[in-house]
């Protein structure tokens, strides 16, 4: 049973009227009980708190000690033109923009713009660019949790800090990211899966079902199979990225150079070294490109000293495999 200190503690916060200690209180007697053993007492005490929460509204919002650095809160100056993806992808982000811009509108008739957003795909192809862009294109914050201190050992914990993460969302207009998302949003089948992780995913599904708020919710993963079923049809939108292909790789690789660029440049040697690179792959080799120039007072980047670069990405590509 619980200890006299936390017995004391929890009667003290109570008629201190300290709603947030007593809540936090009671989330640890929960696990204390699951931690000595007592999983059924600890799964009452849970229901007894879901339940007291479910529809309850904060006017304001107070982090749990242990939410520091969960969220980090910075803006963005990126815009779409500085996207190097296929045309229909783009078109659907645009779409995004624009449905949030003109999201009056759309309510004056009855609907909702697309907010909740599954971006799928390869590492460096753009994913997180996207929810940039998103964020400057419309001039609102980027929200980035920091999934792997969302989760914890303790029973009932991490639902309740991914609670307050959605109270923000409805208090606090955003684009708030959960990169990696594969971490929390697993197949609930999968053999090596632990009850917390299936609670964390069920307190998801039940969040972003329920969430109103004018945010976008963008979650990002590299791994799209191993995703549970649920999570699919409560996103207004499902984006999949691919590496870029020949064409995209020239703009990319223009972009970057831009005037570093020499007048002639081998680009077949060069976009046949760049085949299978992901878009922040091509990024790093134009940057290391101008790095070396700028160290041996160049003005230009000629395709020796790229090739050079890509080469050594393609390297560690298929080091990794």
């Amino acid at each position: 049973m619980a200890t006299a200190e936390q017995i004391k503690s929890l009667i003290k916060s109570h008629y201190n009227s300290d709603k947030e200690k007593f809540h936090t209180l009671s989330l640890q007697l929960a696990a204390h009980e699951a931690k000595k053993g007592h999983t059924s007492l600890a799964h009452e005490i849970r229901d007894i708190i879901d339940k007291s929460q479910q529809n309850k509204i904060k006017s304001t919002i107070s982090f749990l000690p242990e939410l520091g650095g969960l969220v980090i809160t910075r803006t963005s100056v990126a815009k779409k033109a500085s996207l190097v993806i296929n045309t229909k992808l783009k078109d659907r982000i645009i779409r995004i923009i624009t449905e949030y811009r003109q999201q009056n509108k759309l309510k004056s008739f009855g609907l909702k713009h697309r907010r909740k957003i599954l971006l799928a795909g390869p590492p460096g192809t753009g994913k997180t660019m996207t929810a940039n862009i998103l964020a400057g294109e419309l001039n609102i914050p980027i929200h980035t949790i920091q999934v792997d201190r969302l989760l914890t050992k303790f029973m009932g914990e991490s639902s309740a800090k991914l609670r307050q993460i959605f109270e923000l969302i409805e208090k606090s207009p955003g684009v708030y990211l959960f990169d990696e998302f594969d971490a929390i949003g697993g197949e609930r089948t999968l053999e090596n899966d632990v009850g917390e992780m299936r609670r964390v995913l069920n307190s998801f599904l039940q969040f972003i079902e329920q969430d109103t708020s004018d945010s976008l919710i963008i979650a990002a993963t590299n791994n799209p199979h191993m995703l549970d079923h649920a999570l699919f049809r409560r996103f207004d939108d499902v984006l999949f990225y691919e590496r870029p292909d020949k064409e995209e790789c020239k703009q990319l690789i223009q972009n970057i150079l831009g005037t570093f660029i020499t007048n002639r440049f081998a680009w077949k040697k060069v976009l046949q070294e760049s085949e299978g690179l992901s878009h922040s792959e091509l990024s790093n080799a134009c940057q290391d490109a101008i790095k070396q120039a700028i160290l041996f007072d160049k003005k230009e980047v000629n395709a020796s000293l790229l090739l050079q670069m890509l080469q050594e990405r393609q390297g560690t590509l298929s080091a990794k495999k």
